[in-house]
């Protein structure tokens, strides 16, 4: 039991250490007068009924309107998402290829066009979403202090539609603020989350954003990881994701998230860790961790087994004190990592209680863990309904929205 309980133990030890570490930082200074110019690329598959209000969103926020523009790919779009958007002030490109599909390529095409066209950065915006007034002024002040790649807090539009986005607001609030922080405070990459995510165009040209995969946010951090770049944390800027609160949606999304973090830890989890070793390199060290530390449902299933066989163990022969307090030691940090998680995510005593409902959350993830999806080819646009819709529109959605 011991044994088996190392890897449980180092998975847990860091979430909990990562958790010790997430109180937030005093925030840089944004430059005055800003000089940056940004270019927000919303990548965007049949989204007509909600583009306008992510462009709205877009074009509110506090920086000079002279050094920004939206730019909405309209890709392999069915209905009239590119007129909703030049309806609300974005710059369209209107993109069909049937072989090539998905978030990976529409980016490739808009980051295409920003290299040539003058932007300093580029931020990366999905198609649902409201984000903060000073997203760019957040941005600035961590490109002007020498980073290159940056990601803002990326939360949830909608917590109280129902007990499952509450829960994901805390599952996310672990997975985004809690991570991100502790990995901001040591320096290391904070990761990329597919929303609101910000880059030189100057790294864009040394490292091509050339991700066309499930996960295609993670696999290029591991990129720019290898290359010796990190990603900064903007704690005090955000993003808002509408999450879906149904269960049919929430399982297509889980499915497709764990079969892209799946094929990323096949391809990168462990030979990311012998390089880390090799090189004695913390950046690569911690995105190999990242990796390879399963989904928290998993890792507290194990951790539960093994302390309830080591409980029995110890009761029913005086034996396995040790691995008792091996467990132990593992679900206090679970534990501390979950309560960090709770007070990062604002949902204050309701939260709380809707934390009783997370053993059935667990139970149900962890049978989706069986549960692969068939037939996708990798990176392909996925619907997933939108909250309150009854018609044919629905949502590309990311299996990287949901921890």
């Amino acid at each position: 039991l011991v044994v088996l309980s190392v890897p449980v133990v180092t998975w847990a030890l860091y979430l909990g250490g990562l958790a010790l570490l997430s109180w937030p930082p005093r925030p840089p200074v944004a430059p005055s007068p800003p000089t940056l110019r940004f270019d927000f690329v919303v990548p965007a598959h049949d989204e007509a009924l909600g583009i306008a209000a992510t462009v709205k969103s877009l074009q509110e926020v506090d920086y000079p309107k002279d050094l920004f523009r939206v730019l909405v790919v309209a890709d392999n779009c069915t209905d009239d998402t590119a007129a909703k958007a030049r309806e609300a002030g974005a710059v369209v490109l209107e993109r069909q290829n049937a072989e090539l599909r998905g978030k990976g390529y529409a980016l490739a095409h808009a980051f295409e066009r920003c290299l040539t066209e003058g932007a300093d950065a580029v931020v990366v915006v999905d198609a649902d979403t409201l984000v903060s007034k000073n997203l760019l002024s957040a941005f600035a002040a961590r490109l002007v202090a020498g980073n290159v790649a940056v990601q803002a807090h990326y939360g949830v539009q909608n917590p109280n539609a129902s007990w499952r986005t509450r829960l994901m607001r805390i599952a996310l609030a672990m997975f985004h603020q809690v991570r991100s922080i502790g990995r901001e405070r040591l320096k290391v990459s904070a990761g990329l989350r597919g929303n609101g995510m910000c880059f030189r165009t100057s790294l864009l040209r040394e490292v091509p954003h050339e991700a066309y995969s499930l996960v295609e946010d993670l696999e290029y951090g591991i990129r720019l990881g290898r290359r010796g770049f990190r990603v900064a944390y903007a704690f005090d800027a955000e993003v808002l994701g509408e999450m879906v609160s149904g269960e049919s949606a929430s399982r297509s999304q889980r499915n497709r998230w764990e079969d892209g973090r799946a094929q990323m830890l096949k391809l990168h989890g462990w030979p990311l860790l012998r390089d880390a070793l090799k090189l004695r390199s913390g950046l690569l060290f911690d995105l190999a961790m990242d990796v390879l530390v399963p989904p928290l449902s998993r890792v507290v299933g194990f951790t539960v087994l093994g302390a309830v066989a080591s409980a029995g163990l110890l009761f029913l022969t005086g034996h396995g004190a040790w691995a008792s307090g091996v467990y132990g030691l593992a679900l206090s940090a679970l534990g501390l990592y979950v309560f960090a998680g709770w007070l990062h995510s604002g949902t204050g005593l309701r939260g709380l209680l809707d934390l009783a409902l997370a053993p059935a959350y667990v139970a149900w993830k962890v049978v989706l863990a069986f549960q692969r999806p068939k037939g996708q080819k990798p990176g392909e646009w996925v619907r997933t309904t939108r909250e309150g819709e009854t018609g044919a529109l629905a949502k590309p959605e990311r299996p990287g929205d949901s921890p």
